[in-house]
């Protein structure tokens, strides 16, 4: 497979997800729902029908029947074996988005169209007609074509996910921002999840769980999301969005940082500390007492590795504080939080634990920002509306250096 085929099949993918994901944020009903690669690509319940999607992006093709010929003669089958079955007839929708060719088709079809073009075809040489191997007459092709839609004009890629997006915050009623890396990235994850499900029921989810579940209070590191925007990015619009300015105003901001200890590399972390100093402090004779520093807590770090860390930023004359002012001394709030001047070159604020952690963010009363990077799950919650909060998951502890 070429570099472009294989980004236009990528494409296709997340075209399919995101028409599952717009199709359950435009049902109706909470109880309605959707099932994922069941009949076809996308099969909408309603109270009243039941519809199978098959819908495809074809940027880079040409519309001719021959794309949609397969797809048409599946449709007929079904249609003639739940006939036979004896249970209500359900509707068929073929969408898709094609580069030129749409003057080809020209519709409503008639049953002579449909006859010609999609259902005859030739098997070793010889010319056979699908209805007829169903034994379907010219009455049982016209009833199909009373429940088929054919659309070769669909939304284009991004317009498309602009409108999940609009979708989402109208369901959320939140930003574009929030709509996309909390609420999109999530759905995404879920309708994949839904993809590959060996049952067909656990294929299919309500309106009200997709909505209940795609919603979340952080940033999530999902895979495919990062594969459509690109890492970079990825990393670039949360920059943008939560670490462009943040020396402006002299909050006490805490970041949180999970480490893997099983890949830990000590190095790595004394580079991310260095950064956050050297970003988000203001200590110099001028600042006065508008001066501040950051607090730290890395979770996941055992306390052995720790000390060792501390000792070489230590050695390094790096300044630091951790809340305890002499061996055996308490955890101490006030030492902790302690004004971060040029004069005393207090570079940083160091955490140990949870527990000092909780106690500082909730003795102190200054205005409070909460940056937790987590790896999957979030270990900390300020339960305080008055602190902001901000969760967002990574794949390793270097994508913060990309991130802030």
């Amino acid at each position: 497979m070429t570099d472009r085929s294989a980004v236009d099949t990528i494409r296709g993918y997340f075209y399919q997800f995101d028409y599952s994901i717009l199709q359950v944020l435009q049902l109706v009903d909470l109880d309605d729902s959707i099932s994922v690669e069941c009949i076809e690509d996308v099969d909408i319940h309603t109270a009243t029908e039941d519809t199978a999607v098959q819908c495809k992006y074809y940027a880079g093709t040409e519309y001719n029947h021959s794309v949609i010929k397969p797809a048409v003669m599946f449709m007929l089958t079904h249609f003639k074996k739940i006939r036979d079955d004896g249970r209500p007839l359900i509707k068929y929708s073929l969408r898709g988005h094609y580069n030129s060719g749409q003057h080809k088709l020209t519709l409503p079809i008639d049953v002579a169209f449909l006859k010609q073009h999609f259902l005859t075809y030739s098997e070793k040489k010889v010319v056979r007609c699908h209805h007829e191997d169903l034994g379907l007459s010219n009455a049982d092709l016209a009833e199909f074509l009373s429940v088929l839609d054919i659309d070769i004009n669909a939304a284009g890629f991004e317009e498309q996910f602009a409108e999940v997006i609009r979708e989402l915050q109208t369901a959320y009623r939140c930003t574009p921002f929030e709509a996309e890396y909390f609420y999109y990235n999530n759905a995404l994850a879920m309708t994949r999840e839904l993809s590959i499900q060996p049952l067909p029921a656990n294929r299919t989810i309500t309106k009200k769980a997709f909505i209940e579940r795609s919603d979340t209070s952080g940033v999530l590191f999902n895979e495919w999301f990062v594969r459509k925007k690109g890492e970079k990015a990825h990393f670039a619009a949360l920059k943008k969005a939560y670490f462009a300015g943040l020396n402006l105003s002299p909050f006490e901001r805490f970041f949180l940082i999970e480490v893997d200890p099983e890949a830990f590399v000590r190095s790595d972390l004394k580079e991310v500390l260095h950064l956050l100093s050297r970003k988000w402090s203001k200590t110099s004779k001028r600042d006065g007492n508008s001066s501040f520093c950051p607090y730290v807590y890395v979770h996941g770090l055992h306390n052995e590795e720790l000390v060792a860390l501390k000792k070489e930023l230590a050695i390094e004359e790096f300044g630091f504080i951790d809340g305890y002012d002499f061996q055996g001394a308490d955890f101490s709030v006030k030492s902790i939080a302690k004004l971060a001047t040029y004069d005393n070159g207090i570079k940083l604020k160091v955490l140990n634990s949870i527990t000092d952690l909780e106690a500082t963010v909730g003795g102190i009363t200054k205005t409070r920002e909460l940056y937790q990077f987590h790896l999957g799950n979030c270990y900390f919650d300020p339960a305080n509306e008055a602190v902001k909060h901000v969760q967002i998951q990574l794949k390793k502890l270097t994508d913060i250096k990309a991130i802030i």
